[in-house]
């Protein structure tokens, strides 16, 4: 029988993942230069900005997919709270010319995530325990 519940794990693990695969693509097309100076710039290894590419593009396709998918949320979340510090952080306690957080969009990821780390992937995911992972 089809659970309303797993439809809806299903359509929040697509919807998020493929939005952040977007940006991973992105990376792969313009580099990590950027984010390379951002780490450096706070006292922080360069080649740690290669781990976006685990954030951004390895994490998103296995939530897609349904492999592991508390793992690869927890990933995704610890990507989301890595850009707000360095590239947000001075959002945190802005809000827009229309009234939005300045940091809402990573926010959005954050907790999209985190309900993942907390659900699992649901029925329709390839890797299932019984806790629905």
């Amino acid at each position: 029988m089809i659970k309303p519940i797993d439809t809806g794990i299903l359509v929040l693990r697509v919807s998020i993942a493929i939005l952040m695969l977007l940006h991973g693509i992105n990376k792969l097309a313009k580099g990590v230069a950027g984010i390379a100076k951002m780490l450096a710039d706070q006292g922080l290894p360069e080649w740690l900005a290669w781990g976006v590419y685990l954030g951004e593009i390895v994490a998103p396709l296995m939530i897609i997919l349904g492999i592991r998918t508390r793992l690869a949320a927890f990933t995704l979340a610890f990507t989301m709270l890595a850009a707000v510090y360095l590239a947000h952080s001075d959002d945190l306690l802005v809000l827009t010319k229309t009234g939005a957080w300045g940091i809402e969009l990573q926010a959005l990821y954050f907790f999209a995530a985190l309900t993942l780390v907390f659900t699992g992937g649901g029925r329709y995911a390839i890797s299932r325990n019984k806790m629905g992972d």
